[in-house]
Order: C-alpha cells, then sequence, then structure tokens
C-alpha cells in the first residue's frame, strides 16, 4: 500500500457562517486552480445544472461577492453555498448504492509535490467504463476518499499495459502535467517485445496518421502516411535493445500520445507487440486469449523540471533483466524540440 496520503486533513463541510443564513466552504490549498463549477460539483457532488442555477441567481457567492461559472478558485476563498446544500449532499450520497471496500492501490513509485507516480499492473484499466467498476482511478479515489481534492490520474495507459502512471494530488498539478503533455516536455519512455526481427541498427523515427475505425466494440486505431486527411499525426523515436530473427525488444519515446499509438504503430511496420492480437499478433502461448497480455511496459517518465519516476517491468527474461537496469541509470536524453500537434494528446 502507498504511505500515508501526504493531502492536508479532509475538508468537510464546516459549522462556521458567515451569515445566519448561508454556509461556507473554505478552498484548501489542493483544490486552488479550479472553475467554481468544478469546485462545487467535487464538494458537493450534485447536479450541474442545480450547481448553475444557484450560481446564477447570487445564491453562491465567492469571498462575499457574486461570481460565474468559471470563475477560478484560490487557497484561502470562502465560498459561501444555501444552508441546505450539504444536507442535500448528504441525501444525495445516501441513495447512492454503498460501494465494495477500497481495494489495494498499486505501489506508489514515487512523488514530487503533488505529483505522484504508481506502478500500474496490466489488467488494470485507468479509468472506470462500460462493463467495469475497478479501476487505478476508482481504488485512489477509494482511499483518499475524505481528502479536499481527491487524487486522480493526470494521463493514461491501457488496460493491458504496465508501469508508471501518473496521478495529481492538487488541481494545480494535475494542469500542470496536462499543459506538459500538451507542450511536448513530458518524456514517456517504454519498452515493447515486437514480433520479427528490428530492421533498423540505430534509433528511428516513426511517423503516421492515425484514426479510429471499427464498430463499436471492436473500434481500433489505423495508421496511414503522415498527413492522411481525418487523421491524427503520431510520433515516436523507437531504439533497438535486442534483435533475434524471432523477436526484438525496443524502447519507445512518444512524440505524441495517441490512443494506442505504439501498437498501431509498430502493427504498421510488420512488428506488433507481443501479446496484442486486436492488432495481429499471435498469442504468447497456445490457447492464450487475444488479450490475455502485452509485453509493452512504461519504464519512465521525466516531469519538465527534471524528475525522474522509472520501474522495471513485469517480465521474467534475461534480455529484460540485463538492458532495463541500465537504461535506468542513464539520464533521460532531452529529446530535440519538436513542434506538438495542435490537439491535445490522449495519453
Amino acid at each position: 500500500m502507498p504511505p500515508d496520503s501526504p493531502l492536508p486533513p479532509p475538508s468537510l463541510p464546516p459549522d462556521s457562517r458567515n451569515d445566519a443564513s448561508f454556509c461556507t466552504e473554505p478552498v484548501q490549498a489542493t483544490e486552488a486552480g479550479q472553475k467554481l463549477l468544478g469546485f462545487l460539483q467535487r464538494r458537493l457532488d450534485l447536479p450541474l445544472a442545480l450547481l448553475h442555477r444557484w450560481i446564477r441567481t447570487g445564491q453562491v457567492r465567492r469571498n462575499g461577492r457574486r461570481c460565474k461559472a468559471f470563475d477560478r478558485v484560490e487557497a484561502g476563498d470562502t465560498v459561501r453555498v444555501p444552508p441546505f446544500a450539504p444536507d442535500m449532499a448528504a441525501r444525495n450520497a445516501s441513495r447512492t448504492p454503498p460501494e465494495a471496500p477500497p481495494r489495494d492501490v498499486p505501489p506508489l513509485i514515487g512523488q514530487n509535490g503533488h505529483v505522484w507516480a504508481f506502478d500500474k499492473p496490466a489488467g488494470l484499466p485507468t479509468h472506470p467504463g462500460t462493463g467495469h467498476q475497478d479501476s487505478l482511478a476508482t481504488r485512489i479515489a477509494g482511499h483518499w476518499a475524505r481528502a479536499a481534492f481527491t487524487p486522480t490520474p493526470a494521463h493514461r495507459l491501457d488496460k493491458d499495459t504496465s508501469g508508471v502512471l501518473l496521478a495529481a494530488a492538487s488541481y494545480a498539478a494535475l494542469r500542470e502535467i496536462q499543459d506538459a503533455l500538451r507542450e511536448g516536455s513530458l518524456i514517456r519512455e517504454y519498452v515493447a517485445w515486437v514480433e520479427g526481427r528490428w530492421p533498423h541498427a540505430h534509433t528511428h523515427v516513426l511517423r503516421h496518421s492515425l484514426r479510429k475505425a471499427g464498430e463499436d466494440g471492436c473500434e481500433k486505431m489505423r495508421a496511414a502516411p503522415p498527413g492522411t486527411f481525418g487523421g491524427r499525426e503520431a510520433a515516436c523515436l523507437v531504439q533497438p535493445l535486442a534483435v533475434s530473427a524471432r523477436e526484438s525488444l525496443l524502447l519507445v519515446r512518444l512524440l505524441t500520445g495517441r490512443t494506442h499509438q505504439i501498437r498501431a504503430q509498430m502493427a504498421a511496420v510488420g512488428h506488433p507487440v507481443r501479446g496484442d492480437g486486436k492488432y495481429g499478433a499471435a498469442p504468447l502461448w497456445p490457447g492464450a486469449q487475444a488479450h490475455a497480455a502485452l509485453l509493452l511496459h512504461s519504464l519512465r517518465v521525466v516531469l519538465p523540471g527534471g524528475h525522474i519516476f522509472a520501474c522495471l517491468p513485469p517480465w521474467k527474461d534475461r534480455h529484460a533483466l540485463r538492458a532495463m537496469p541500465l537504461l535506468l541509470e542513464q539520464p533521460a536524453r532531452k529529446a530535440k524540440k519538436t513542434a506538438p500537434p495542435a490537439d491535445t494528446p490522449a495519453e
């Protein structure tokens, strides 16, 4: 289990009032920077339309003044809400079916301020979705349920990808990570076993245009030549670590972040990630399901300031055991400045 949360004591609706008919919600440092509407939704978990109406009619005030839904709150602000708001929130929570006890949170690799890094295991989704509620996000939320700002994953890894995943324990940290993703200043490196002999002896750049294709439930990303209409630019740097006729171990640095990017790009050049049946790879062993496991691991993430989070893959093979510690001992080299696409990275 991770160590005790570095967050301040959880903030619950206080009894203090700034007048006889309204109660106040003081803004904690971890909540600073949020839009007022988001702050209220996180605190009260009430319908957005209701919160909008309270703000519009002046029943919500920030530091004693009328305010707008998209004003940003700062640490120490007082947000006045109607006196019945906490009771409404409590009744709404009581109607929610009881949740199962929080499950174990994956190992905490380290933290830098309010930026945390977890070692996500393969098989655990980053966020809940159709048909599955268990996820890294719900486990973190359950473990720190009483925190003023619930820690949340700041990006995503595919369900069957393991390794380093960043979470934000404050709204400011969440914005910093997402800004770094947009600007291309967050270094993300993966290791992958792929099928076949990788043909390039030195670092090679892969560039494609990716677009989603397929029916609901069977969608996957299709790779086309760069600049293809309707696709999103995808680029990565690939360095071979170990190569044989049957398989190759690669170090991949993302220059963009797209859904299934590494998986789709490797399949497009004829070297799908081992175990990735969705993109045409053979099963890892006879009778294995198409998505039993992927030999794809988030090895290292480097923050813009240089702080490094890293963890070894769970694979028990001699190449990984020999090559990975050497990689982790090397400082991550800054990539040449590459203009990122205008749209927001997906992962």
